[in-house]
């Protein structure tokens, strides 16, 4: 163990959460701008968007609760935020622009959310946590991107919510790998459990 994790252990971080029915999927911003190196991708982001195929067809065969989310500035720029001052870039992503679609191996179904949002999570300023509360979602996995920002910004407020929050830990993706993994890390530590897909029984 290294003294890092020595010292989380020490003070009673990381324990695990249990996986409690029902459950819901939460897919975090796999869209064509970031699945691409030369606009806001790279790093180990492609990885991730194969592996969450696999586990987006366990969930719709077990037809758990699905959302999705994009970035989705207005035509004219005037919702222009903090967020999008430090990565002007973002206001490009606008509902039609195709680097604000959905991957389209990842392409939602009739019945899945798509919520659009302007900050990092998923669930400010959104129905995203009142939707999972309607469907009764005990326990929320978590895909997407990227790993230190938007992904994890959604896994804090999944867990303020009450959800049991699970980062499955190869459906995740950064454009940097160190800033990912650290992210791990610290949502192990202290908002979620991470787990692989392949250790994942109940699909």
């Amino acid at each position: 163990m290294r003294d890092d994790e020595a010292t989380y252990a020490r003070q009673g971080f990381g324990h695990e959460l249990p996986l409690q029915s029902p459950f819901g999927l939460l897919i975090v911003d796999f869209v064509r701008g970031f699945a691409d190196p030369t606009v806001f991708g790279g790093g180990n982001i492609p990885q991730a968007i194969e592996r969450t195929t696999k586990l987006l067809a366990g969930a719709r065969a077990r037809r758990w609760p699905i959302a999705h989310s994009r970035i989705v500035f207005a035509n004219d720029g005037a919702d222009r935020n903090v967020f999008a001052r430090k990565v002007p870039g973002l206001l490009s992503l606008t509902e039609t622009d195709v680097r604000s679609a959905i991957v389209p191996q990842l392409a939602p179904q009739d019945g899945e959310l798509v919520v659009r949002k302007t900050v990092p999570s998923a669930f400010f300023g959104t129905s995203l946590g009142a939707w999972f509360t309607q469907h009764s979602v005990r326990t929320l996995f978590v895909a997407g991107c990227v790993t230190s920002g938007c992904v994890r910004a959604s896994v804090v407020d999944a867990m303020s919510h009450g959800f049991l929050p699970v980062v499955v830990e190869d459906c995740v993706g950064d454009r940097a790998i160190e800033p990912h993994q650290a992210s791990l890390f610290d949502m192990h530590q202290k908002y979620a459990s991470v787990r692989p897909l392949g250790e994942l029984s109940i699909l």
